[in-house]
């Protein structure tokens, strides 16, 4: 299983970005997919999660400023960031299963003026 995300970057607060995760290895259609985040000195934080049929679910404000989806032809998924501020800079993974079972490495987003 291999797991890779982009679209990570700099942004200035109120700003948006769309990041992807390219899954490999196992059958992404039939799997369960959820973003997550990392920021300095946090813990780990579930964003929002998509099921192999297309529901999603947001974690607290995310619902608000992001949409999660998922193209199960390409196998890959995407997050939709909108509203940035400077304490949503954080590395930004995507995860596999139910259990969280298997995670990318992750991409860096930065919310700074």
């Amino acid at each position: 299983v291999q797991l890779v995300e982009s679209g990570g970057g700099l942004v200035q607060p109120g700003g948006s970005l769309n990041l992807s995760c390219v899954g490999f290895g196992f059958t992404f259609s039939s799997v369960h997919m959820s973003w997550h985040r990392q920021g300095p000195g946090n813990g780990h934080e579930l964003v929002a999660e998509i099921s192999s049929s297309g529901r999603a679910d947001y974690a607290g404000s995310w619902k608000a400023r992001s949409a999660i989806s998922r193209d199960n032809a390409k196998n890959v998924m995407f997050l939709q960031m909108s509203g940035l501020h400077p304490e949503d800079s954080a590395v930004y993974y995507c995860c596999a299963g139910e259990g969280y079972n298997y995670c990318g490495q992750g991409t860096q987003v930065t919310v700074s003026s």
